[in-house]
């Protein structure tokens, strides 16, 4: 009798598992399997390699494994819990009293960072930066974004080089009766040497005159609200890409060294939120979606 025959004959006298298995091990020996497994063992082969590709997973619960520090609540140095009227606790295991819980901040920070408009590049001196006719057109665009979000402003920063100046006057048409305050510290410069390194680019200073200088106005501005301030504030400050860049890696306790591996248009909007906790948000980076996409640029 043929080896086909047997096969039905003994299937159709018995149907129990145990005869199947005979069977598929009796038909695997005479090779008829033979190619499947050599195609799963193929598939088993790739699949394997294409996970070790797959970045780790914590066995626990498939999520990446953290990697960094912990979030310093005290970046600012104006953690209330470490602050008494601006002096060190003597002890962390006092109780909290009254004058501490009064000492806690309760507003939010918003500060909306701007980068000036597109500039004449050709100028030799700062006086000579001025903006071109299409950046006192960005300006306008950035100026009627502001207003249209509706916030009540409270202040609007700007950097004293000219082009910072010029779009700071251009977006203060927009916001009716909110005060203009310049400041040195904003300019332009090298906050921190970059990494990656980069050779197309060599900043007008070095980095440990300009850093300083833009480290002072990081900690002048960017910092959780004072216990005095009641109310949500609004704040625009109008400056400069390396510093708007360099702003939002300390905000954000990002390595410093990075800020030049992101990119800003010219006139875009850079959102940062200070909660009174110390927590910190990037609600926008460089948005410029308010502007036709022929006036965007990045000079």
């Amino acid at each position: 009798m043929s080896y086909r025959k047997t096969l039905k004959l003994v299937c159709g006298l018995a149907g129990s598992s145990a005869v199947l298995v005979f069977a598929a091990a009796a038909a695997d020996s005479r090779g008829y399997f033979g190619e499947l497994r050599v195609e799963a063992a193929s598939r088993w082969s790739k699949f394997t390699v294409l996970q070790a590709a797959q970045p780790a997973w914590t066995p626990a619960n498939h999520t990446p494994a953290p990697t960094g520090h912990a979030w310093d609540f005290n970046w600012d140095k104006r953690d209330p819990s470490v602050l008494t009227n601006g002096k060190k606790k003597e002890s962390s295991t006092e109780d909290p009293s009254s004058e501490q819980d009064n000492g806690k901040p309760k507003a939010t920070r918003n500060i909306l960072l701007i980068r000036h408009s597109q500039y004449n590049l050709s100028g030799i001196s700062d006086k000579e930066r001025i903006l071109t006719p299409l950046g006192r057109e960005q300006a306008e665009f950035t100026g009627t974004r502001l207003a249209e979000l509706g916030l009540k402003y409270d202040v609007l920063i700007h950097s004293s080089m000219a082009r910072a100046t010029e779009t700071a006057n251009i977006i203060s048409k927009h916001l009716s009766g909110v005060e203009l305050v310049s400041c040195d510290l904003l300019r332009e410069g090298a906050p921190i040497e970059p990494v990656p390194p980069v050779t197309h680019w060599k900043p007008d200073a070095v980095y440990h005159e300009d850093g300083a200088r833009i480290e002072a106005a990081f900690r002048r501005y960017i910092h959780r609200a004072d216990a005095k301030q009641k109310e949500d504030s609004y704040e625009v400050i109008v400056c400069h890409a390396n510093v708007i860049r360099y702003f939002v890696c300390r905000a954000l306790q990002f390595p410093p060294e990075g800020w030049l591996r992101m990119g800003l248009n010219n006139g875009s909007i850079t959102w940062l939120t200070i909660r009174p906790s110390g927590r910190v948000a990037l609600r926008t980076m460089g948005d410029a979606g308010f502007m036709p996409p022929d006036k965007l640029t990045r000079t």
